[in-house]
């Protein structure tokens, strides 16, 4: 990790936030649907929906808290991604900076091992609400339908 990673997030007048870092999947069918899940009870947010995926691990690269995160939470075993988007948002909980990667390519069909619901959905979603760091990556997606 290189040393701007490590780094606290400076936030307006408040002392510096230790930054989480999150490997999130923008699951993608080739008809362009894409894949989001719901917070399970108990977590932050919980209801809003969101990309799958969670906190790297230390040393872990972001593909490989992907494959553990996307395969812990649906059961799935990714085969083809690539790194997206990087994104930094500040919930009161955490300051998370969020690794988008498009996972093109998986085997076996998502099961919610932690309770929670997922939705195929295209732009304009029908789920609601959104996580907020949600809402932009659903914006990139539809400027490329």
């Amino acid at each position: 990790m290189s040393a701007a990673m490590d780094k606290p997030a400076e936030t307006a007048g408040n002392p510096p936030r230790k930054v989480t870092e999150v490997a999130v999947g923008v699951m993608v069918q080739p008809d362009g649907r894409f894949l989001l899940a719901q917070r399970p009870a108990g977590k932050p947010y919980e209801g809003y929906w969101e990309f799958p995926g969670g906190k790297l691990e230390p040393g872990e690269s972001v593909e490989a808290a992907l494959a553990r995160e996307l395969h812990e939470e649906l059961g799935l075993d990714i085969t083809a991604c690539e790194r997206w988007h990087v994104l930094e948002h500040d919930y009161p909980h955490a300051y998370v900076r969020l690794h988008f990667c498009k996972v093109t390519a998986w085997r076996g069909d998502p099961v919610g091992r932690e309770g929670q619901a997922f939705s195929w959905q295209t732009v304009p979603v029908t789920v609601a609400p959104l996580l907020p760091a949600t809402i932009p990556v659903v914006e990139w997606l539809g400027e490329e339908a």
